[in-house]
């Protein structure tokens, strides 16, 4: 029997596919089926009714209801295509689809999917196969062999448990799998497919094989049955069934045993563990689909906790965004400083050979290099003039009380350097400690560079920016007095890449290009020949949409809804996002 299905159309989750069954409960209980951590959503906001009619979903007289394509509805009989609003989540109904073909499957790379039908396919729902996994065994387990075979299966078992407990990445996750499993079961193949949270479909994430030279041809008859139906799949022998003549088994790559099972956590199935052998039938037995199922189970929660692990990650950095934010929104004068001195540290970084974990680390040491200015006053902080002796003196403490901000946050404590030390001299005449040379960490003395430049070639109230060529003179001019030499010397080359000067402010009628200024932070973006009013682009500093609007032949840009267009594409046309 096929399913009914909900597709997630929006939030961290979107993509997320998940089957509909009767009596099946959305809301922001843990316990239910579609759990959606989401103020707005009841605790049980909607159930599923599923029967010979058809499938219907039914509000459970929730706080804020729940629409169907835009309809508040009490019960409703489900077509394909409909939309369901559940809070802010939109979800969009698939009916049932026939089994004569595999629908999501994406790019699969050296994975070529036959679509034959197996032959001996036997199945079984995978929870009945789970709970036969130590009832069986202990009841067969009269010999020595056996009693040996049980052990290193739940010895496998926990290991992988032990992995998934304490290890994010998925794909050492799935190696430890791989590892288990084939120290126990023999096998030709083995892929690993997951959904993919973008596009709904399933993707080949880690595959191993013996045969060298060759893609690896799996089935998608099997690789449907598993997914769709939920089902534990074997197949002893797919050449012995009287449907396949030889130039099917040719087709089929000469598969002759195959194992799969799906990968579930909860209600939602999250891709398929497949296994198999070319020329060796029976290869696989009950009791190695057993501990199939068993490695499956843990698998899915390694899948899970990496995409809550994800979406922790993404909320942080979206915290960090907003901290730096506040700052840029009170410092009306050195709007886009922020985003400036974090692209011009992490083209330091990679000068300096920095791995890309490095890298990221500089990136959320830039954006909050200056959060300690959240203390400083309006009055000294948007004077439009230069600063006197006593307002600079309140100005310089602001490394300090950035600092103290971010000592009681464990996972701020690495940004800290960035932030407290980004005025240290090398030359030790800087502040707060008056630190000198390498003393000064090299978090610091990196951001110090950026920074500088910066601030040698924005606009200010009361002057214009330098040409970009005077403030890489002034640096130079200036290593091992202000600046640590290796670091202004990375930051030079840097520039003369191209690596710096899209991302500078850039007046637009000192430009080359016809374009238009960030409204947000003032970097000049450019824009084709072929524009038009109301085409949306991207700020390449900080991220923000800009319409055009045009009045008396000259284009101006107008801040959007903040919009993050580093995912977008470049592309001719209306939209345009310049590179990261």
């Amino acid at each position: 029997m096929e399913h009914h299905h909900i597709v997630q159309l929006n939030g961290l989750s979107a993509g997320a596919r998940y089957p509909v069954e009767d009596g099946y409960i959305i809301g922001r209980n843990p316990s239910c089926h579609i759990f959606l951590n989401n103020p707005l959503v009841s605790r049980q906001h909607a159930r599923f009714r599923v029967n010979d009619s058809g499938a219907f979903v039914l509000d459970l007289q929730s706080g804020n209801g729940t629409l169907v394509d835009g309809r508040r509805i009490a019960e409703v009989k489900l077509s394909d295509g409909q939309v369901i609003l559940i809070g802010e989540t939109e979800f969009q109904f698939e009916e049932a689809t026939p089994t004569s073909a595999l629908t999501g499957l994406g790019d699969c790379g050296r994975i070529v999917l036959q679509d034959n039908v197996a032959g001996d396919m036997e199945s079984s729902k995978t929870q009945d196969v789970y709970n036969t996994l130590f009832t069986s065994s202990s009841t067969n387990a009269d010999s020595g062999s056996e009693a040996e075979q049980l052990q290193a299966r739940l010895k496998a078992i926990y290991e992988a448990n032990q992995i998934i407990s304490s290890e994010h990445d998925l794909e050492k996750v799935f190696e430890k799998v791989t590892e288990q499993l084939l120290r126990l079961v023999s096998a030709s193949n083995m892929v690993i497919m997951t959904v993919d949270k973008e596009t709904g479909k399933l993707v080949a994430t880690h595959e191993h094989t013996n045969i060298e030279g060759e893609a690896i041809q799996v089935s998608s008859t099997i690789i449907r049955q598993a997914f769709v139906e939920r089902e534990a799949v074997l197949v002893s022998d797919a050449g012995a069934d009287k449907r396949f003549d030889a130039s099917q088994s040719i087709i089929m790559g000469n598969i002759a045993s195959v194992m799969c099972v799906p990968m579930q956590f909860r209600s939602e199935v999250l891709g398929v563990i497949y296994l198999d052998t070319r020329g060796s039938t029976n290869a696989f037995n009950n009791n190695d689909l057993e501990l199939l199922v068993a490695l499956a189970g843990p698998a899915a929660i390694a899948i899970q906790n990496a995409s809550y692990h994800q979406q922790l990650e993404d909320d942080f950095q979206t915290t960090l965004k907003l901290l730096a934010n506040a700052i840029e929104m009170r410092d009306h004068y050195t709007l886009g400083h922020t985003w400036r001195v974090t692209k011009y540290s992490i083209e330091i970084a990679r000068e300096l050979g920095w791995g890309e974990e490095k890298v990221s680390e500089v990136e959320m040491g830039g954006v909050l290099h200056d959060i300690g200015k959240i203390g400083v006053a309006d009055a000294v902080l948007r004077k439009p003039e230069r600063l006197n002796d006593d307002e600079y003196a309140q100005m310089k403490v602001h490394p300090e009380r950035g600092a103290a901000l971010m000592r009681d946050c464990k996972k701020l404590e690495a940004l800290i350097p960035y932030c407290l030390y980004h005025h240290e001299r090398y030359d030790g005449k800087g502040y707060p400690h008056g630190m000198e040379g390498e003393d000064i960490p090299i978090e610091g003395r990196v951001v110090a560079v950026a920074d500088t430049f910066d601030a040698m070639t924005s606009n200010r109230p009361y002057r214009d920016g330098l040409p970009a060529q005077v403030a890489l003179d002034e640096i130079e001019k200036h290593k091992n007095t202000q600046f640590d030499p290796v670091c202004a010397d990375a930051f030079i080359r840097a520039f003369h890449k191209g690596k710096i000067e899209p991302f500078m402010q850039t007046k637009q009628e000192d430009a080359e290009l016809d374009g238009v200024a960030c409204p947000f932070c003032s970097t000049f973006i450019s824009i084709p020949e072929e524009a038009k009013e109301d085409d949306i682009y991207g700020c390449s500093v900080c991220h923000r949409s800009v319409k055009l609007l045009e009045q008396n032949g000259t284009f101006f840009g107008e801040l959007l809804k903040e919009v993050d267009m580093r995912s977008t594409q470049p592309a001719t046309g209306s939209i345009y996002a310049p590179p990261n």
